[in-house]
């Protein structure tokens, strides 16, 4: 089939989609090597998920978003909401790796690693159990109303449901200590906010992954409707060569029949196991997830005929016009989109690394006396009166010394020191006094630095205005 009747039958095909009704895709389970890794993608994310709330750190919880806190607590890191570059350093990563894998392989994120992919897939292999495989759940679907057939569909909703709660229970455990809110569950003394975040992320996985499933992936997810942006003819992605599969047969192939018809015997097992219901025959279309399942179906197929595998393949638009080999085609995916991507990633990573493992854990804010800008003491000094906010961000208490600088003579009133309990911050009112003669009247800049006693290498410079009357 030339280029121009793909793109014009993808065209009616989408004409068509549009103003169809809408049908249920019973999609059926395609075994192979791509679904081989599919499974294993689902069970390292979601040991990851539901496993790496309940790691302990410090006696605390390993990975915990505190909310109530105001800190993040990421293993033996702390977090406060003054490091948020540290959040635009990993949405800026996170960016760049899925322009990244994007540009190469097309939606291979969405086929393996996408939360609604991975829930959809655990939802449905409970259908599969309880239901059976694809005609039994058309055939129970199209059946009369019966005990069994509510049984059935009574069983799968409940597991269902279980899941998407444990689903809620977990991410809300993220946000609020694990063990206090199991324990707050087991004695159904839950907050009001708990129970609601519990309930409305269990929904919408209820919903989503339960019931709309391929809708959210063709009407509702954004990605799809960018992602053409960051293809180019040499992305890799999942095509139909239809140079060999064209015209397709009914049951036979080119081998074996003097017809001169292509290897696609026109089985449609392709479209069955697609999770989105489309024909990868039609060319290349949006709703398109990456999943492979229509490779690995008719990998087989091709095996059960005596022909070659790879009549649909990842592949790219170059690769199938001009019959590039792979060594060709690994050649041609490293091109200069690819490289830009993977550069900018590799720098913004190092310095977000570089600056993590180079970071000060200590904050300090100084603020002046408004109700006091300066007064003359007994001795005739002058004083000022600041508040130090200091923030301890490692999970160690401290103790530092204050000391100022910037005019002859200046002290900090009283010890200096300050105790500050591990990741925590303290409030202290700081009194500096300086000789009248040592400065100029109006602002002088002062400095107030702030070390550890027990690692020097922990300090800050703080500057300030001193003022004379």
């Amino acid at each position: 089939m030339s280029g121009k009747k793909q793109e014009s039958s993808a065209a009616a095909y989408q004409s068509v989609l549009m103003f169809t009704k809408y049908q249920k895709i019973y999609a059926k389970r395609a075994r192979g090597f791509f679904d081989n890794w599919r499974v294993l993608m689902v069970i390292i994310t979601q040991a990851v998920f539901y496993g790496g709330l309940w790691l302990e750190w410090n006696g605390r919880q390993a990975l915990l978003l505190h909310l109530v806190e105001r800190k993040f607590y990421i293993f033996g890191l702390v977090f406060w909401p003054q490091d948020i570059i540290y959040l635009t350093a990993m949405l800026i990563v996170s960016a760049y790796a899925l322009f990244l894998v994007t540009a190469i392989a097309g939606r291979l994120f969405c086929g393996y690693a996408c939360p609604q992919t991975v829930y959809t897939q655990l939802f449905m292999w409970i259908e599969n159990w309880v239901e059976g495989e694809r005609n039994d759940r058309i055939k129970l679907d199209n059946g009369p109303l019966t005990l069994r057939k509510i049984r059935i569909k009574l069983t799968k909703h409940l597991l269902w449901g279980a899941l998407a709660l444990w689903t809620g229970f977990t991410l809300a455990g993220y946000f609020s200590p694990v063990r206090e809110l199991w324990q707050n569950l087991l004695s159904w003394n839950l907050g009001g906010w708990e129970t609601f975040w519990i309930f409305f992320y269990g929904g919408f996985t209820y919903l989503m992954a339960g019931n709309m499933r391929e809708l959210v992936c063709r009407h509702m997810c954004p990605y799809a409707r960018f992602q053409s942006a960051m293809f180019d003819p040499d992305t890799l992605v999942i095509t139909y060569d239809s140079q060999r599969g064209e015209p397709r047969g009914q049951g036979t192939s080119g081998a074996d029949s003097a017809s001169g018809q292509g290897d696609c015997v026109d089985c449609g097992l392709c479209v069955r196991v697609c999770p989105t219901g489309i024909d990868i025959r039609n060319g290349l279309q949006y709703e398109c997830i990456g999943c492979a399942s229509c490779v690995d179906v008719c990998n087989q197929v091709m095996e059960k005929i005596g022909q070659p595998r790879g009549l649909v393949r990842y592949s790219t638009e170059n690769a199938l016009a001009r019959h590039f080999g792979r060594q060709e085609i690994i050649k041609h995916v490293m091109r200069p989109r690819v490289l830009g991507y993977s550069a900018v990633l590799v720098l913004v990573a190092v310095l977000a690394a570089w600056f993590l493992a180079h970071r000060i854990p200590l904050k300090v804010d100084v603020i002046r006396d408004r109700n006091m800008l300066s007064r003359e003491i007994e001795d005739g000094r002058i004083e000022n009166l600041y508040t130090l906010n200091l923030m301890n961000t490692e999970e160690q208490p401290h103790r530092y010394t204050l000391v100022a600088q910037g005019l002859p003579g200046m002290a900090v009133a009283g010890s200096g020191e300050v105790d500050v309990p591990a990741a925590s911050s303290r409030s202290v009112i700081v009194s500096l006094r300086a000789p009248a003669e040592s400065g100029v009247k109006g602002a002088n800049p002062v400095y107030f630095e702030i070390v550890a006693a027990e690692n020097p290498e922990i300090r800050v410079r703080e500057k300030a205005s001193f003022l004379m009357p």
